[in-house]
């Protein structure tokens, strides 16, 4: 984890968090200044927001969890892999490895399905994926359809409710 973005190294506790911002159900804070309601204005760094405190730029997701709960967890999953998008119900403590199960397909990605690529030599489309944390061969496969499916149902099967399928 960046130790730059860690809430942790500001000491932030709930009480701190809940005293200065108000939640709203939309995922967006605001705060008093000089008696008036401002909405936070997060700023986007990479694909997350992030507000200053004590002049340190901390995770908008990472404001919001520890507001409900008031625990930092080492990782926050956004569960429709939207970055931008911390409405409480879209967030969950996950371990790394769990969060980067529930990422999109990559942007190499040529078949145009997740876990899916076209082998030359053996002239099949293969499924590859994470399998406890170790990268995995499901199976090769003489059409693209079936072997979405097959990624679909191995990625159902082996990571759970972390699975993403786009």
């Amino acid at each position: 984890m960046d130790k730059f973005w860690d809430c942790d190294i500001l000491m932030l506790t709930q009480e701190f968090i809940r005293n200065r911002f108000t939640y709203h159900e939309d995922g967006t804070l605001s705060y008093n200044k000089n008696g008036k309601k401002v909405i936070a204005n997060p700023k986007k760094t990479s694909k997350h927001l992030s507000v200053n405190i004590n002049r340190k730029p901390v995770r908008f997701h990472r404001i919001v969890f520890l507001y409900h709960y008031g625990y930092l967890p080492e990782f926050i999953d956004h569960i429709n892999g939207d970055a931008t998008d911390n409405r409480i119900e879209n967030l969950r403590p996950a371990s790394k490895h769990q969060n980067n199960l529930n990422k999109g397909k990559s942007p190499f990605n040529k078949s145009g399905c997740k876990n899916v690529s076209w082998n030359k030599v053996n002239k099949k489309w293969v499924v590859v994926m994470s399998v406890h944390k170790k990268y995995t061969h499901i199976g090769s496969f003489e059409d693209l359809e079936f072997a979405d499916l097959v990624a679909t149902e191995a990625r159902n099967l082996y990571h759970g409710a972390f699975a993403r399928h786009h």
